[in-house]
């Protein structure tokens, strides 16, 4: 029989697992399915229609199933709601709206990570073990693939698509898709092959070889994309990582975040306070157009 704190409200339209845990202050509020092991911790709230997979745990301040930011729906409007699969965390103050659709619900994956205030927009769509570090935020019918990793206050703008394996640095803004295994930062910037990623994801050294090839002869030099297809296509015959970020490009109908061909002023500038032992955040805000980078 599923534990519920005497101050917990509970819809009777909701399923619930036996070993469900439901905490002091939480709301269960209509056709909500809780698998096997869920927890909610304390003061989380489930709008159904929501299904959330074995072993997920909500955090106290978290809300999923909550409507949608949009104008164009109304309340009481039929949504699909939400999907979560098995052994999430759901921190603080995290949040999953419903879709806008009837048919297709909000969709996390199995074994994301969602950390203090990170955000999924309506008709999102997050893929296996994505982690969303604090306070990064995905707008509506946003995609993100398999391992992805947005760090602190990442921006992920309406209907872009994040490859499988990238890896986007603190802060940075995306209104451009990111090509799978890239590093980005800044806006709609790209700049290197996250070959961390690649290697503990288990991608034979071959194939890592072959992406940074890719990389820097495709995505750095920005090359128009019917000739990126022909490129990718040639460099791909052996190596499936590649063909894979061919079909990404083949696909997209938004515009690729350019490759840097040189850093940035501000990286410049980053790289350089490294090598002098002198890293401090506020350095890159503070960069004068005049300052001198040695």
């Amino acid at each position: 029989m599923p534990s519920i704190h005497r101050s917990a409200v509970v819809d009777p339209a909701a399923q619930l697992a036996d070993d469900v845990e439901i905490g002091p202050n939480c709301v269960v509020q209509g056709p909500a399915v809780l698998a096997a092991g869920v927890r909610l911790i304390a003061n989380a709230y489930v709008q159904g229609p929501a299904t959330i997979g074995e072993g997920t745990v909500l955090y106290p301040g978290s809300a999923v199933g909550l409507g949608p930011q949009d104008y164009k729906f109304k309340p009481g409007m039929p949504t699909a709601g939400v999907r979560i699969g098995r052994d999430c965390l759901i921190r603080e103050g995290a949040t999953v709206h419903a879709a806008t659709r009837q048919d297709i619900p909000t969709t996390v994956g199995d074994r994301v990570f969602m950390m203090v205030n990170s955000h999924a927009g309506h008709d999102a769509s997050v893929a296996n073990d994505v982690v969303l570090v604090n306070g990064s935020v995905l707008a509506g019918f946003s995609q993100i693939a398999e391992r992805v990793t947005l760090s602190g206050n990442v921006a992920v703008h309406q209907y872009n698509r994040i490859g499988r394996l990238a890896f986007l640095s603190g802060g940075s803004v995306y209104s451009t898709d990111v090509p799978p295994f890239c590093v980005g930062a800044g806006r709609n910037r790209i700049y290197a092959v996250n070959l961390v990623g690649m290697r503990r994801a288990g991608i034979d050294r071959a194939h890592i070889t072959q992406v940074r090839v890719a990389f820097n002869r495709v995505f750095r030099r920005n090359l128009p994309r019917s000739e990126m297809l022909d490129v990718l296509a040639e460099l791909g015959k052996d190596c499936p990582p590649v063909m894979e970020m061919r079909e990404f490009v083949a696909t997209g109908k938004k515009p690729l975040a350019p490759g840097a061909g040189r850093p940035t002023r501000e990286v410049k500038f980053y790289l350089a306070a490294t090598r002098r032992g002198e890293i401090v955040p506020s350095m890159l805000s503070g960069l004068a157009e005049d300052d001198e980078v040695d």
